[in-house]
């Protein structure tokens, strides 16, 4: 895909100073421009499919919709996008799961005002961009990963993240089964099967992993 000659760009994140921030960054640049924010995951999904939008910046914690999760419907349904992760934590499994989703690169909040253009330049050349230690830490994976099983964060599927991310936001079954077009009863069986799979016994438990797996903020 040839490179625009300005990159039209979304931003995802929950914090309104962060998307001012990064705006202010961005449009200080020819060839970059911000045309489209969201407060939340799934705000971000809808916006990127139905705006004429280049490439998404998406946060790793969101409400309703991670951006783990919303980058991963993002690649199925409008696999030309590029992304770019955002995220307060420096978690080797946060970026795994953000390569995995189809992302092309990830920034860490607290470099991001002289990483994030760099960031959105190198994914719309068709190139990757990681924090320094990132690369150490896919290094050290790629020299320790014959030894190893599968990922803990492969465990759960992709529905039973969000009925995760949804108990751990307290949200009744009744709840969750509206906001997923569910049964309650479809609701239970996953919730059972989440928690036979962590080798966990109720919410708080669940609610800590779901902190971990940055589905939710403590």
């Amino acid at each position: 895909m040839p490179v625009p000659i300005v990159t039209r760009i979304l931003i995802a994140d929950d914090f309104t100073l962060v998307r001012e921030g990064l705006k202010k960054v961005l449009d200080a640049k020819p060839d970059l421009e911000v045309v489209a924010e969201a407060a939340d995951g799934a705000e971000a999904v809808d916006k990127a499919l139905r705006e004429e939008v280049d490439l998404a910046i998406l946060d790793v914690s969101m409400p309703r919709m991670t951006g783990i999760q919303a980058a991963a419907e993002l690649h199925k349904r409008k696999p030309e996008l590029r992304i770019v992760m955002l995220s307060m934590h420096d978690s080797e499994q946060l970026l795994f799961e953000a390569l995995k989703a189809g992302a092309s690169g990830y920034v860490l909040k607290s470099g991001a005002d002289t990483d994030i253009v760099e960031a959105v330049r190198s994914a719309m050349r068709g190139d990757s961009f990681l924090y320094p230690s990132a690369v150490t830490t896919l290094v050290r994976d790629y020299v320790d990963r014959g030894g190893r099983g599968e990922e803990e964060f492969d465990v759960l599927t992709p529905r039973e993240l969000e009925v995760l991310k949804l108990i751990a936001e307290a949200h009744t079954s009744k709840e969750i089964a509206e906001l997923l077009f569910i049964s309650i009863k479809t609701v239970e069986r996953h919730r059972q099967n989440i928690l036979d799979k962590l080798g966990m016994r109720g919410r708080v438990e669940l609610t800590r992993y779901a902190i971990r797996r940055g589905l939710i903020q403590a």
